[in-house]
């Protein structure tokens, strides 16, 4: 085993150069503040009476994610701002969560976790896939995963708008899969990105977290639709 590691970190060493590490280290502790944030902002909606997520706080969660982007990058020297309106972006973000979580906890509470720890591994091993593989492989997915959103969201008003258990199966397994392939372009697309001198690791890690999010969401769904598609086979 200590082998094996040991070929795993020198693999790695030889594969991403330094600056890129020291950049992605960066990325991914940007990455660990938003769910910690965003975990807050569900928590806050579950169990307080503080603030309720709703259409309003996504669009706060929006109007956040903008400025952040606005907010020009310059160097570290506004750095504390920044990093406040990704803190504050994400517990909105989690906020905006809480409606689906309320849904899961009356299908069964533990969907939650499940769907939490489920993300946690897709995300490293999609991350882990994409950092060891060619440099270019997964960035050439641009045009088809842009193609996979446009008709997962097609999907999705279809589904409203048929009530189609059908179409609603095809949204939900289409989503994740795409956004599991978004995990692959945007990891090398960020690497690629420092190569050429872009340092915005608060707005790179923002990526991340949209990845993250959304492959949550769609599990969570997935899981509420078979817990309950199992009460309905069982009644």
């Amino acid at each position: 085993m200590a082998t094996t590691v040991d070929g795993f970190i020198r693999l790695f060493n030889n594969k991403i150069e330094a600056p890129v590490q020291r950049h992605l280290k960066n990325v991914y502790s940007c990455l660990a503040i938003s769910t910690l944030a965003a975990a807050a902002g569900g928590y806050v909606h579950i169990f307080t009476d503080i603030l309720r997520g709703n259409f309003l706080t996504s669009l706060v969660a929006l109007g956040l994610m903008v400025a952040l982007d606005i907010i020009p990058y310059d160097g570290g020297k506004n750095n504390s701002l920044r990093l406040g309106l990704l803190t504050a972006f994400s517990f909105a973000t989690g906020l905006g969560l809480g409606p689906l979580l309320d849904v899961a906890i009356v299908v069964n509470p533990a969907i939650i976790p499940t769907a939490f720890l489920t993300t946690c591994l897709i995300f490293v091993c999609f991350t882990l896939c994409a950092l060891y593989s060619d440099q270019y492989k997964w960035i050439g997915l641009g045009g088809t995963l842009m193609s996979g959103l446009l008709l997962t969201l097609l999907l999705g008003f279809a589904t409203i708008f048929t009530g189609s258990r059908f179409l609603f199966q095809i949204y939900i397994y289409l989503g994740l899969a795409v956004m599991c392939a978004f995990i692959l372009y945007d990891t090398q697309v960020v690497v690629e990105k420092f190569r050429r001198g872009e340092e915005d690791f608060i707005w790179h890690s923002v990526l991340f977290f949209i990845d993250f999010v959304d492959v949550f969401r769609f599990l969570v769904v997935i899981l509420m639709d078979k817990e309950q598609s199992s009460r309905r086979k069982k009644d």
